[in-house]
């Protein structure tokens, strides 16, 4: 099977790639050094009404003793509240220090079951099993967890990395046309950041399907393990190129209430405002944001920015991001297809430009 392996000294693990791997959960825990634990289910009651049967039955016929804790599906899940119900319901559950918090959702589901196994009890591991395209190219892999305040998104959790991440493309099957067609846009983000030749596979596949290649998703997971293992924290410029396209598509994103867009839309329109200062501070080829807007485009994703989202609130809203640093915007743009670099140039008046570029038509 496709694999990546993650290497953090301590905290490494392994990305298993491979159809119909939901099934084999239990014994591929097993497989790696985990067993004997009672394991809380941390989804959403959508993913949970479609897979939470076939992994409770993995888990028990491999020994463990899994308990099963919904969330209702959408961003909203993603806050301190729920997080705080999450631990209690474990807690009443008879879950300890030696339990395991197994993730079986998208990027929601993931941050918020993670950042419960960094809290709880101080920290216990954790098992990613994304079901979205999102979750299983991006969010599963890196150990950020976290939830969002009114203030803006993420702006609480902590980095506790995994210690498996299992990825079942047969999941994708499951998910309604919106939802798979999003996730694409982490994929086009990490071909834009590092690979420009996997553009070419990502618009040659057929979005009406659901026919992802396991080597295709494994391919990105490598892409954002390289990253992750030059700078597991963010303390350095190489882990904040995975914030392509996200300064400004995090702030169209908290302008809206939840759930209005979804986070890959938000962020195909984040990379276009991108792509349009990377053309005016990094030379970065007009043809080039062209290609990238056309495997966009392909799978669907808003590139017009509505007029109820007004300038003055996304600005609003990039103003707590913490992509600023001691208030200074650091800003990633492309000089080249796969060559992404961090800059500090951008101004304020490049922001407004960019968002008010977003109206424009292609």
């Amino acid at each position: 099977m496709p694999s990546v392996h993650v290497d953090l000294a301590e905290r490494s693990y392994h990305v298993l790639v491979e159809p119909g791997q939901l099934f084999a959960v239990g014994d591929l825990l097993i497989a790696s050094g985990i067993s004997g634990l009672r394991a809380a289910i941390v989804s959403d009651e959508t993913v949970a009404g479609f897979h939470s049967d076939t992994l409770l039955a993995s888990l028990e016929a491999a020994g463990f003793r899994p308990t099963l804790h919904t969330v209702a599906a959408g961003e909203a899940s993603k806050s301190m509240g729920q997080a705080e119900a999450i631990c209690r319901e474990m807690i009443r559950a008879g879950h300890d220090r030696k339990s395991l918090v197994v993730a079986l959702g998208g990027g929601v589901v993931g941050d918020l079951a993670g950042f419960v196994a960094a809290i709880f009890y101080r920290g216990i591991p954790f098992v990613q099993i994304p079901t979205t395209i999102v979750a299983q190219v991006d969010s599963s892999v890196g150990g950020k967890t976290g939830v969002n305040v009114g203030e803006g998104k993420n702006l609480l959790g902590a980095f506790h990395q995994p210690r498996l991440v299992i990825v079942d493309p047969e999941t994708l099957r499951t998910l309604p046309d919106r939802e798979f067609h999003e996730g694409f846009a982490e994929a086009i983000k990490h071909s834009a950041i590092r690979d420009a030749e996997m553009l070419d596979e990502l618009a040659a596949l057929d979005p009406a399907s659901r026919e992802v290649p396991a080597e295709l998703i494994a391919r990105n997971i490598a892409i954002k393990a390289r990253v992750v293992e030059a700078d597991e924290h963010e303390t350095r410029d190489v882990r904040a190129l995975l914030n392509f396209g996200h300064t400004i598509g995090h702030g169209i994103e908290a302008a809206v209430p939840y759930g209005e867009l979804l986070h890959g839309e938000a962020i195909a329109l984040g990379m276009r405002a991108a792509l349009f200062l990377s053309e005016r501070h990094a030379g970065l080829p007009p043809a080039a944001s062209a290609k990238v807007l056309g495997v966009l485009e392909k799978f669907q994703l808003p590139l017009i920015l509505t007029p109820n989202i007004t300038t003055e609130k996304v600005l609003e809203k990039l103003a707590r991001d913490k992509k600023f640093s001691a208030g200074a915007i650091r800003f990633v743009v492309l000089e080249s297809l796969g060559n992404a670099k961090v800059i500090n140039t951008v101004t304020t008046d490049d922001l407004r430009d960019a968002i008010e570029y977003l109206r424009k038509s292609l």
